[in-house]
Parts: C-alpha cells; sequence; structure tokens
C-alpha cells in the first residue's frame, strides 16, 4: 500500500505550532486537540473558567489561517437576527436586500455561547450541521472552510442558558482548557514583565491559505483505518447508549467524529494510521458533552469522564 507522503504536512502543522506558542504559554494538547479538529471538519467547544486564553487561542488560531474571521459576543439580548443577518427594504430599487451577519465568515469565534437564550442557539442549529443559512425561505451556503470555535464558562451561571442538547451534538469536541502548570504560568509572568516576550496577534501572519487547509482536510479522509479500529469505536459509542450510569447516550454522528477526529491526531503525529490510543485519548473531548447522567449518577459521585474511563477499560482493545 503506498504510503502518504506527510512532509509537507509536517511543515504547516510545525509552523502554526511554533506562531500559537509565541501568543500562548503551554497548552499543547489543547492546541493539538483544536487542530485535529479543524482538519476533521469539526465545531469546536472550549470549556474553562475566565483567564485561561480560551479566545486567545481561537483568535490566534483564525489568524494563522488566511480565512475571513468573525467574531460574535453572546448576549442575553442577542436576537436571531444579529447573527445570521436580516432582509431590508431597499427604497431605491423597490426590493428587499438580505444583510449578512457575522456568522457569515469562515472562522467564527462564539464567545461565552451559554449567554444568548435558546432562540438565538436554535440560529445556529441549521448553520452549524448544513454549512447553509436561510432566512425568508431563502437559502444562503457557507464557505467550505466554515468552523464554529465557541468558548463557555462552566462556573458562572447568572444570566447564561443550557446549551441544547442538539446544538452540543454539532459540536465535534468538548475541549476542557484546564489552569497552567506552576512552570507555564512562571513564564506567562516572565513574559508580561516589562511588556516584553509576547508575540502581539497583528503582527501575526497567516501560514496557510484556504486552499492548503481543504487540501489537507482531503489528506485527512486518506488516513488507514483498520476494520478492527472502527469496530472498537463502534463498540465505545455504542456502550454508552446502555450504561446504568447514563440518561442519554452517544449518537452515530459521535462514531463518526470520533474516527474523524482521530485521524488528525495521527496526522499531527506524523503517522497516516489511527492506533487505539489515538481513539481512547479523543473519546473524552468526542464523547462527553452528549452524555447526560442519570439519577444514580448523581447520588453516587459519578462524572462523565469517570463513565468513559470506565467504558473504555471494559472493552477490549484491537492488537
Amino acid at each position: 500500500m503506498e504510503r502518504l507522503d506527510l512532509s509537507g504536512f509536517a511543515e504547516k502543522t510545525r509552523e502554526i505550532r511554533d506562531c500559537i506558542a509565541q501568543v500562548v504559554v503551554g497548552q499543547q494538547y489543547t492546541v493539538d486537540l483544536i487542530l485535529s479538529a479543524i482538519l476533521a471538519d469539526g465545531h469546536i467547544l472550549l470549556e474553562g473558567v475566565p483567564g485561561v486564553a480560551k479566545t486567545l487561542m481561537a483568535r490566534t488560531i483564525s489568524k494563522l489561517i488566511d480565512t475571513q474571521f468573525g467574531r460574535i459576543q453572546f448576549t442575553p439580548d442577542l436576537m436571531p437576527s444579529d447573527v445570521l443577518g436580516t432582509t431590508v427594504f431597499n427604497m431605491k430599487s423597490g426590493d428587499f436586500d438580505f444583510h449578512r451577519g457575522p456568522v457569515f465568515a469562515d472562522i467564527v469565534l462564539v464567545d461565552e455561547i451559554n449567554r444568548a437564550p435558546a432562540k438565538t442557539q436554535a440560529a445556529l442549529f441549521e448553520v452549524m450541521q448544513e454549512r447553509q443559512v436561510t432566512v425568508d425561505s431563502v437559502t444562503y451556503p457557507m464557505n467550505p472552510v466554515f468552523t464554529i470555535i465557541a468558548t463557555q464558562n462552566p462556573v458562572e451561571q447568572e444570566g447564561t442558558y443550557k446549551l441544547p442538547e442538539a446544538q452540543l451534538d454539532r459540536f465535534v469536541m468538548k475541549i476542557n482548557v484546564g489552569y497552567p502548570t506552576s512552570q507555564e504560568e512562571l513564564e506567562v509572568l516572565n513574559r508580561h514583565h516589562g511588556n516584553s516576550g509576547f508575540t502581539k496577534l497583528d503582527q501575526l501572519k497567516p501560514v496557510i491559505k484556504v486552499e492548503e487547509l481543504l487540501e489537507l482536510r482531503k489528506l485527512t479522509s486518506s488516513v488507514v483505518v483498520e476494520p478492527s479500529l472502527m469496530n472498537y469505536i463502534v463498540q465505545i459509542v455504542q456502550a454508552t447508549r446502555n450504561n446504568r450510569y447514563l440518561f442519554l447516550g452517544a449518537s452515530p454522528r459521535a462514531s463518526v467524529a470520533l474516527m474523524q477526529t482521530a485521524k488528525g491526531m495521527a496526522l499531527l503525529q506524523g503517522r497516516d494510521f489511527i492506533t487505539p490510543d489515538d481513539i481512547q485519548r479523543l473519546a473524552y473531548p468526542v464523547l462527553r458533552h452528549r452524555l447526560m447522567l442519570n439519577t444514580e449518577a448523581d447520588l453516587e459521585g459519578m462524572t462523565v469522564e469517570k463513565v468513559i474511563k470506565g467504558i473504555i477499560s471494559l472493552i477490549e482493545v484491537p492488537k
């Protein structure tokens, strides 16, 4: 079997990682997860307390891809038309013109996504899944690289709304952004000391073009997935549907997401094939937002992370 030539891919991803490291300290694994999700053509949900560089990471990555960037700050008074756009009557022509909203970009940062009410959240359903927007019975397609990177704060509950399960399922990953290590935090202080050491966002130059990103996504589809590993993915996802601690298991969309992101992660590791380790590591970000704990889990102090770990430990790993 002919092997994939990953030399050009490795050079591009190394350059992207180096540029991100100039702006964001640490978080290498989080960055790899984001990159693998983008390669898998999926939307990303970043969750973490304020101040751990969620928004900064999203903006940095968007800067490194030569695409149109849009940002939407979700607030409780945000309306669907503020996101998608609205139709306005043109006095000169006598026709109605559609004024596009901020969602019409290639990479869209949705900041504090859980601050908008259900009506506005529902406006994202179509564009996230079908890559199109329908307003007044007219459909407007999005560009091929369209990706949403959303952030949310898990701690603050006042003025927030729980995301609908249908919307959560449309995110290929939910990435928990944690605190830096003591060494990384010391590096942050050293860089800020004297206002030097950090590269400003406006100084970053794109390192990858839209056409190159689309080619990389095509390359991802050529990554080898053995039948035994496909079956391993299916077994993990199916196990979430009859787990005693889960009220809601993962859908088939989760199986596809797990396989596609594993392909992206394999490429980032310089391989043209996926391994059981790729699947196990990605099971957490791919599944954690798709599972709902039941009352029994709450009473026994179970968490989604523990449930996923238990499922993985019970399923035989392919040789």
